[in-house]
């Protein structure tokens, strides 16, 4: 894919924060009547009686239409442990391709094999309409975009470079909050540590936007921050901690965190780009829940 003729640096940026899942789900334009893309949409879930909703969806596809844009892209950072995707809902309803990075097909592989998925299951990525490669350079209309893969949390973990913008994914968190766990299959602290170096080395001014937010008692919701502070004041990875202090801190506070609540439906839908498995002989759709596998 080639990039605009005419890129913008610019971008603008909506998000919507969800409360009950921490996470934020974000817009990026050029201005009203533009193309847009869509990053880690919401499906509501309440895990007590196994059922969906689209409040949050619903939110997003009213400002697009407010705003008069066109989805082209709906952008997965990676398949979320913590909430499941509307990517399929969304798309029905405004268009565009739902995308994640390539190496989704290493988790995919995983969780196969840990949930002893339906042989017509292929753990090769088709279920997204497109995979992006490290470094590969697409657009969002005027907008010039890049994809930085930034393994550490999983494996198929991508950051979206997108104008002066990046859009981290589970890498970082605000400064106050510090990074992500790294205990999940695939996982490694050193290997994130690495990562994020790859994003604290854009130019000290770039906007970072966090999947999600998870503050102090003591401030408001919080998820724009720029590499200049995130590298002043991190409270994991800012300058100064090196690679081994940092796979010391990480692995020691990973053996302390619970399992996200729900990581076991999520991740069952999310490496199906947010679609349900297939329903059985009586057309309802069942979820698994292997038992001392994780």
């Amino acid at each position: 894919m080639q990039t605009s003729n005419t890129p913008l640096k610019q971008a603008l940026v909506q998000g919507f924060f969800d409360p009950a899942t921490w996470t934020v789900t974000y817009v990026v334009y050029a201005g009203s009547g533009s193309a847009c893309a869509i990053i880690d949409p919401v499906l509501d879930y309440d895990p007590k009686a196994g059922r969906t909703d689209t409040f949050s969806a619903d939110r997003v596809i009213t400002f697009v239409q407010a705003k008069g844009l066109t989805v082209e892209w709906i952008l997965e950072t990676h398949a979320h442990a913590d909430h499941l995707s509307a990517a399929p809902y969304l798309k029905k309803n405004l268009g565009g391709r739902v995308t994640i990075g390539a190496a989704i097909e290493k988790v995919q592989r995983t969780f196969k094999d840990i949930f002893n998925l339906e042989e017509s299951f292929h753990a090769d990525g088709r279920q997204f309409d497109y995979l992006l490669k490290d470094g590969e350079h697409f657009s969002i209309g005027a907008l010039e975009c890049e994809a930085i893969s930034v393994p550490g949390h999983t494996p198929a973990c991508m950051s979206y470079r997108i104008g002066d913008a990046v859009f981290v994914g589970d890498t970082l968190f605000m400064p106050d909050a510090g990074t992500a766990r790294c205990d999940f299959p695939g996982g490694d602290a050193r290997t994130l540590f690495r990562s994020v170096q790859k994003l604290l080395s854009l130019p000290p001014e770039t906007r970072m936007f966090m999947c999600h937010d998870y503050p102090p008692s003591d401030r408001p919701i919080a998820y724009e921050s720029t590499v200049a502070d995130q590298r002043a004041s991190n409270i994991h990875i800012r300058d100064g901690i090196s690679e081994d202090d940092f796979v010391a801190m990480r692995t020691a506070r990973d053996a302390t965190l619970d399992m996200p609540v729900l990581m076991l439906p999520a991740i069952q839908i999310n490496i199906r780009a947010g679609a349900l498995p297939p329903a059985e002989g009586n057309g309802v759709a069942y979820l698994k829940i292997p038992i001392n596998q994780l």
